[in-house]
C-alpha cells in the first residue's frame, strides 16, 4: 500500500526558506506523477508544483521563480524548496501522487490524485 509522509514544515519569517520532503513507501516514485498542494484556513486545496514521471515540472503562477520541485527516485522522496517565502504562503502543505507512465494529469486538480500525505504546516510571519 502506497503511503506518503511529509516533513520539513515550520515557522519562518518572510523572505526565509524551507524545504519540504515527502517520502513514498510501498512503491517507487518513478511510477508516479507527484506534486504539492496547499490549503489555507477557509480556502480550497490549491496546486503548487508538480513533477511528472518524465521529470517535467509545472508551477502555480504564485510560486514560480520562488519554489522548486524535485524528485529523487533513488531515495523515493519528493522535495519542495521554498525560497523568498511570503505571508500568503502560509498553509498546510500536502504531498500527493497519482500513478502514471509518462505525464501528469492534464488537469492538476486534487480530485485527480489518488494518494495523499497527512500534511505539514508552513507558517510565514510578516
Amino acid at each position: 500500500q502506497v503511503q506518503l509522509v511529509e516533513s520539513g514544515g515550520g515557522s519562518v519569517e518572510a523572505g526565509g526558506s524551507l524545504r519540504l520532503s515527502c517520502a513514498l513507501s510501498g512503491d517507487t516514485t518513478n511510477n508516479y506523477c507527484m506534486g504539492w498542494f496547499r490549503q489555507a484556513p477557509g480556502e480550497g486545496r490549491e496546486g503548487v508544483a508538480f513533477v511528472s514521471q518524465l521529470l517535467t515540472t509545472t508551477y502555480a503562477d504564485s510560486v514560480k521563480d520562488r519554489f522548486t520541485i524535485s524528485k529523487d527516485n533513488a531515495k523515493n522522496t519528493l522535495y519542495l524548496q521554498m525560497n523568498s517565502l511570503k505571508y500568503d504562503d502560509t498553509a498546510m502543505y500536502y504531498c500527493a501522487a497519482v500513478r502514471s507512465r509518462t505525464w501528469c494529469p492534464s488537469k492538476l486538480d486534487a480530485v485527480n490524485f489518488d494518494y495523499w500525505g497527512q500534511g505539514t504546516q508552513v507558517t510565514v510571519s510578516s
